[in-house]
């Protein structure tokens, strides 16, 4: 399957490797993804956001970059180039004035509605080796496994966790200083001074 001298009596240890599958259909996708939204406002991250923002009523940018996995810093990027051309909109939260709910407008709506039938035709490319029957139940084992992965999945901002990997080296780091300094003290010969011979 990976090269032109597979034989038959001896498998291919890629043929069962899930990393290696999953690897390759990602990379297809990713490419054709990007080239079908090379013009849209933030690009495929831009109309993931677009996607989660539409599902259901307006949340806060906090609740969205938790769900597709984005930094909060980086997806208030993305909130601007989304709403520069009219797709999004902030409002303050009701409930609380501090947060601010994203709302998709109707040119958000209607812009989403095109791409998404342009990355459904990525899609039926991608999956043309693939009956109908085939291609829908692979959809739904997929849906199966990212939603248990997701709601498994304890490392929802990787950016606290660099920040508190950072925070605890820099506590570390003194606290090694101190002690190797403590050591090298401890473990100091005292070399008594000459004393002075007083003339008689």
């Amino acid at each position: 399957m990976t090269g032109a001298t597979h034989r038959p009596d001896r498998p291919d240890p890629l043929d069962d490797d899930l990393g290696w599958m999953l690897g390759i259909v990602f990379r297809g996708y990713v490419r054709a993804a990007e080239h079908a939204l090379a013009d849209f406002p933030g690009g495929p991250r831009g109309y993931q956001l677009l996607t989660a923002a539409s599902n259901g009523p307006a949340r806060n940018q906090g609740a969205i970059a938790e769900e597709i996995g984005i930094d909060r810093t980086v997806l208030t990027y993305l909130i601007d180039d989304l709403e520069r051309p009219g797709f999004v909109a902030r409002r303050a939260d009701p409930a609380d004035r501090r947060n601010r709910l994203v709302e998709v407008t109707d040119a958000g709506r209607a812009a989403w509605e095109q791409r998404r039938l342009a990355l459904r035709q990525v899609e039926s490319h991608l999956l043309g080796a693939l009956t109908s029957a085939e291609s829908a139940t692979l959809r739904s084992l997929l849906q199966k496994v990212a939603c248990s992965a997701q709601a498994v999945d304890p490392l929802r901002d990787l950016c606290e966790v660099v920040t508190q990997v950072q925070a605890d080296s820099a506590t570390a780091a003194p606290a090694a200083r101190r002690t190797g300094a403590a050591t090298v003290r401890s473990g100091r010969t005292a070399t008594p001074r000459a004393r002075r011979s007083r003339p008689d």
